[in-house]
């Protein structure tokens, strides 16, 4: 395509790519674009979705046989990832910010970048269950050996091509990622985080449909820095006949026009190389277009249902090493004439790490299974296993540092330095941290799984809950929700959680189970009760809906702690025996953080939290303020100008290989 063309197309466009840049997104348009981006109804069963109805069926749970060979091979292959890893070193990546290149090439030679991609296109195959594993054995070298591959395999090129792609697109992209071409995902901008419908990058048509013009910039490109392919999302503007939309390119990070800006630092993932890439005039082939102009939103949340299950398998190594140091620990240091592990105040602690991480690795271990298996919506199991698993597992490394005390908060290499062992408790505090904003914030979890959650609420209710709906409209649905709550609300009254004898089978965790059951109903109702009291407005009471998924996350990991420990006992009674003990254990710590969420539901000041902030955000305590120096002030603006700001800066994209 000529310059003079290209210009043309451009030119052409130029009023569509302004006011997808300049236009005022509105909370309507937010959520509309929301809504049209949710994956279409799944037929299949959910145990999660049933948790927040009232029915609990932990037959939708129970686990399935394996692939006898899949499963030999995926061992072989773990042991020898777990013995390659076993020769780097985690604080090297650590002092130096980089993951040495000899590791990648490694890594590469093992298979690692292929470990999720079909054995067709060169890749391993492997289930989730078994990269998952893979993961917790990269993530215990040093977490940003887990973020790499995850960001590669989970989110970043091979995904959304398997599922989304042609079949030209696999071939020629897939066996390049499998054999050590890492990839990444450009979604994030300055101004966009999970709200979408305010994205800048633009991707423009040329005339003769040939190709794409892309311009923008992308924030926090994990992988990006050392990236060959990466997915773009970006907005195309209505064209002809077609409405645009944003859409998903698959891109060559060495084509003109891409400049990796700056490579960003954190408080953890030090060995993380995640950049600011801006996109000016980068030429796109349209057969490098994933799935249709529109549809790159929907990509991003099909591609993320399973990819969110790489931080609870990372989440589950940093707890099962927190058990090992804490059972050192509390054994060998001593206070008042006893090992520390043996005081109340810190046996607690060291219980809550142990029964945690049995139950962090339950809630990864049964989504995985439960996605391999592909018979069951698992998208609300993965969203609370992110959820849950990151809350928790950065619980459980607050806790070891308490229990270290001052060597807690000492870095690997002083105490090394000193001649003690080099725990990096500090360092898994920090890099633990990310997971609860990484791939959905909790907060933004809490919203994305409620709103799956009151799905039925919602459509029976219909117009009811619209804010701006006719009193008709109103009217007419009220009739209607009258029918879907007079069949369903029986049903809450009563289960077999009320039956002494049910779950007999699980033996002494049954009266967990029939509690769990009961809750389940209970939570239910009481989810009906908020529907019923704000109707339209329930969407505004944010941290009402997130105490009714937190209840629901617990009740599901109480679920997974109990499944595996039974199967555990049918495989082997002696190891089996000592699961049923941390199952019981959990359960019983997880029913008392039920019970306390229940009663924050009606019990709570949120009334008058929402209205402290509105004063704090109107200014009227700035005095609060005072008496205290401000060292960021003057160094730049809340939120950098983008793809407004100045001419690109030297690229600091580099290739390992």
């Amino acid at each position: 395509m000529s310059t003079r063309n290209l210009q043309d197309a451009r030119s052409s466009n130029d009023d569509g790519v302004r006011n997808i840049k300049e236009r005022v997104v509105t909370a309507q348009d937010a959520r509309a674009l929301a809504e049209d981006s949710r994956i279409a109804e799944d037929r299949r069963p959910s145990f999660a979705k049933g948790i927040y109805m009232g029915s609990y069926n932990l037959d939708l749970i129970r686990p399935q046989a394996a692939d006898p060979e899949a499963a030999i091979r995926e061992r072989d292959f773990l042991d020898r990832l777990a013995a390659f890893c076993a020769t780097l070193d985690g604080q090297l990546i650590e002092r130096t910010g980089v993951i040495p290149d000899e590791y990648l090439r490694g890594l590469t030679e093992l298979g690692v970048f292929g470990m999720k991609i079909p054995r067709q296109y060169s890749g391993l195959g492997l289930s989730l269950l078994a990269y998952g594993r893979g993961l917790m054995l990269l993530g215990s070298v040093h977490p940003s050996l887990g973020a790499l591959v995850s960001a590669h395999l989970s989110i970043g090129v091979p995904e959304p091509v398997k599922v989304f792609g042609t079949e030209e697109q696999k071939e020629e992209y897939l066996p390049r990622c499998a054999t050590g071409a890492i990839s990444a995902f450009l979604l994030t901008e300055p101004d966009v985080g999970s709200d979408p419908a305010r994205m800048r990058a633009t991707a423009v048509p040329s005339e003769d449909g040939s190709e794409y013009v892309l311009d923008g910039v992308k924030l926090w490109t994990t992988n990006g820095v050392i990236a060959e392919l990466v997915v773009i999302m970006a907005a195309v503007p209505a064209h002809g006949t077609e409405k645009g939309g944003i859409s998903a390119f698959v891109v060559e990070m060495d084509t003109p026009g891409i400049t990796v800006e700056n490579r960003n630092n954190f408080m953890g993932l030090r060995g993380i190389e995640n950049g600011v890439t801006r996109l000016r005039g980068v030429r796109v082939p349209a057969a490098n277009r994933l799935g249709r102009e529109g549809q790159g939103l929907k990509i991003a949340l099909t591609t993320l249902n399973t990819g969110r299950l790489s931080i609870p398998a990372l989440c589950a190594s940093s707890a099962k090493w927190s058990v090992k140091i804490a059972r050192g620990w509390t054994g060998t240091r001593e206070q008042w004439g006893q090992p520390i592990g043996r005081h109340e105040a810190v046996a607690k602690k060291v219980a809550f790490i142990a029964a945690t991480a049995f139950a962090v690795e339950s809630v990864f271990e049964l989504s995985a299974s439960m996605a391999d298996a592909g018979t069951k919506d698992i998208r609300i199991e993965a969203a609370l296993a992110k959820l849950w698993a990151s809350e928790m597992a950065y619980r459980v490394a607050d806790e070891l540092v308490q229990i270290r005390g001052g060597r807690g908060f000492e870095t690997a290499a002083s105490l090394a330095a000193r001649g003690e062992r080099a725990v990096a408790a500090e360092q898994q505090l920090r890099d633990l941290r990310i997971n609860r904003v990484f791939e959905g914030s909790t907060e933004i979890m809490h919203l994305l799984i409620a709103r799956d959650a009151v799905d039925a609420h919602l459509k029976a209710a219909g117009d009811l809950a619209v804010a701006d709906s006719p009193l008709g409209n109103k009217a007419r649905a009220a009739v209607k929700a009258s029918g879907f709550y007079g069949r369903w609300l029986p049903t809450l009254a009563a289960g077999r959680g009320s039956v002494p004898t049910a779950y007999a089978e699980f033996g002494p965790l049954s009266g967990h189970l029939r509690y769990a059951d009961r809750a389940s109903r209970r939570l239910a109702r009481s989810t009906f009760y908020g529907m019923a009291r704000w109707q339209a407005g329930l969407e505004h009471h944010q941290v009402f809906l997130g105490r009714i998924v937190d209840i629901g996350a617990e009740l599901f990991a109480m679920s997974a702690v109990c499944m595996r420990a039974e199967t555990m006992r049918g495989k082997n009674p002696a190891e089996g025996t000592e699961a049923y003990e941390l199952a019981g254990a959990f359960c019983a710590q997880s029913r008392a953080r039920i019970d306390a969420l229940f009663d924050d539901l009606w019990r709570n000041s949120d009334a008058e939290d929402r209205r402290l902030a509105k004063g704090v955000l109107s200014g009227r305590y700035t005095w609060l303020e005072e008496g205290v120096l401000d060292q960021s002030e003057g160094t730049g603006p809340w939120i950098a100008e983008g793809a407004n700001g100045p001419e690109a800066r030297g690229n600091l994209h580099r290739r390992y290989r």
